[in-house]
């Protein structure tokens, strides 16, 4: 790829890794959206309404077939773009506009327009939502009309799929055999699209702007997820040679078996980051996962209204930790808060959420609902019989001082519970040698350790060049934990994106990083680059990525060094 020399080469957030080098399409078109202005008669309101409820089950229960046909997180997420269109909420906005007197398609596109409205002020994942919502606007309105739904286009070729943004129901339903890249203008690396496309093991960038568009539908194009550059006028040769490159280490990957360790025998643990029993189960059977590294466990009550009781807690944690019987589980404490809410346990609007009340913080006026859910995590533990042989670890989020630690881990020793705590504020890091002492292991959230570093909110398309966990301000605050994790005995883990980037697992070993937690999907492909390279080359290649000025400058001078490794 270094020799894949161009003037028009875009840059966007690269999602996952593999070169490709095919004709570009466009996602088809989506409806025109109707104007105000029209206002129907009370007599045919009813009538009115009656159509929409119809179009809408027609477009919910077609989602849900596709989930069914699904598997893994495309099933997972299809299901809940089906609920979306049946949500109570967007229901009776949507109703209460055809009452009005609004066309049953207008009253659709303000409803929507609210909803999103709503969600973009949330920020973080919830404003990533938004294009779920449009998505089923669209398909609605598609409905209504009598008209083909929008989506993907009729190929019969392999193609490189580019669109503003994906909705989940076009990227669960890609055939990868065809559609071997996309690339879109927004999205983020935690979006619909980029979930879906770590599933696929797709090459995927997002976020790269308007600057997509100087791409037309018939131009061969050369995209590189590891990089997240898009090349329109790359030599062909090349091009090619260096897509072949890609796949030789695609069937590498394949073979990978682990456990991961460098060539020389350093030992790095890779686990899967999780969700529910589902994907625990996935990851038990279908990656190489030694463990899991981060179970969010606030995803399994996103919908709840009222906090389940300890007894319908553990039954859920035990899914999970059924899955890996013999080997180690990290529990995350409730992140709920910003981006999360729970409605059981966020706070009231914030002016600035992410940086508001959430994690750890939110147990400070409320902290029988840490201990109950502590309870539950150990009730969960006890019925398994998880002994030494299988620990259950518990880790705090937005742990941002030693009191905060110290508190955290009193409370999960008196359980028989591990104590750790996430080091994903610019402080933790900093005051590593005093958190450290009262815990067990920390784990680094490099997601929001970035967007704080940086002070750029990590969901932006406009931002993704700072929010990249390559930025070696990060990586020093990373080194420093690292230091004081050696010093002070203390296991340091990383379970954010940067975990799945197989190029930066090296530097993150190199840093001192004991274990790597990520998508199952990304594991073989970190454990094989792991294989590929020695301890000290992984210390060069710490060294130089803290040395660069800049992300782009460290995945570059990164590269280099492993070349030579390898030369």
């Amino acid at each position: 790829m270094n020799n894949v020399t161009s003037d028009t080469t875009i840059k966007g957030t690269a999602v996952v890794s593999g070169v490709r080098y095919a004709k570009a399409v466009w996602i088809s078109p989506r409806p025109e959206l109707p104007q105000a202005g029209e206002v129907i008669d009370e007599s045919q309101r009813e009538a009115e309404l009656e159509r929409f409820t119809t179009a809408a089950e027609a477009v919910a229960d077609r989602l849900e077939k596709r989930s069914a046909s699904a598997e893994g997180a495309a099933a997972e997420v299809l299901k809940a773009t089906a609920g979306m269109v049946r949500d109570r909420g967007w229901l009776k906005a949507v109703k209460k506009g055809i009452q009005g007197g609004h066309p049953a398609d207008y009253a659709v596109v303000a409803a929507t327009t609210k909803f999103v409205t709503m969600f973009e002020a949330a920020g973080g994942v919830m404003a990533e939502r938004t294009t779920d919502l449009r998505d089923i606007r669209d398909r609605v309105i598609a409905e209504l009309r009598g008209e083909q739904e929008p989506g993907l286009p009729t190929v019969d070729e392999q193609v490189v799929l580019f669109a503003d943004d994906l909705s989940p129901a076009d990227t669960a339903a890609l055939d990868t055999d065809l559609f071997v890249g996309l690339v879109t203008e927004l999205g983020g690396p935690t979006s619909h699209t980029a979930i879906i496309a770590r599933q696929l093991n797709v090459p995927c960038i997002v976020a790269v702007g308007e600057k997509l568009h100087n791409v037309k539908v018939g131009d061969m194009v050369l995209v590189d997820g590891a990089l997240g550059t898009v090349t329109l006028d790359a030599d062909p040769e090349t091009a090619v040679a260096a897509e072949q490159e890609s796949k030789m280490l695609a069937e590498r990957i394949a073979q990978w078996t682990g456990p991961a360790e460098t060539k020389d025998g350093h030992r790095v643990q890779l686990l899967a980051n999780v969700q529910d029993g589902n994907a625990a189960r996935i990851a038990a059977t279908q990656s190489q996962a030694e463990g899991i590294g981060l179970f969010r466990t606030e995803m399994c009550f996103l919908t709840a209204t009222e906090e389940p009781s300890v007894e319908e807690q553990a039954a859920v944690y035990k899914k999970v930790l059924e899955q890996f019987p013999h080997s180690k589980v990290v529990v995350r404490s409730l992140d709920a808060g910003s981006d999360k809410p729970v409605a059981f346990a966020s706070m009231a609007d914030e002016m600035n959420p992410a940086l508001g009340v959430r994690g750890l913080r939110v147990a400070r006026a409320n902290e029988a609902l840490l201990t109950r859910q502590l309870d539950a995590i150990a009730l969960a533990a006890k019925e398994l019989g998880r002994g030494e042989d299988a620990p259950t670890w518990v880790m705090a989020p937005m742990v941002a001082t030693a009191r905060e630690a110290k508190w955290f881990a009193g409370l999960c020793e008196e359980r028989g519970l591990i104590a750790g705590a996430m080091i994903e504020v610019p402080a933790a890091s900093l005051m590593a040698d005093k958190l450290m002492p009262y815990l067990h292991f920390v784990s680094i959230g490099t997601n929001d350790l970035t967007q704080y570093t940086m002070a750029a909110d990590r969901m932006s398309p406009q931002l993704a060049y700072l929010t990249d966990p390559w930025q070696p301000a990060v990586l020093r605050l990373i080194a420093h934990t690292c230091k004081e994790g050696e010093r002070t005995n203390t296991a340091v883990g990383v379970c954010g994106e940067a975990a799945a980037d197989p190029l930066l697992a090296c530097v993150l070993a190199g840093l001192g990083v004991n274990s790597l937690s990520s998508a199952s999907t990304a594991i073989a492909g970190v454990g094989a680059q792991l294989s590929a390279v020695d301890f000290e080359t992984c210390k060069r290649a710490a060294e130089a990525a803290l040395d660069a000025e800049g992300a782009t400058e460290a995945r570059a001078a990164v590269r280099e060094v492993i070349m030579k490794a390898n030369a």
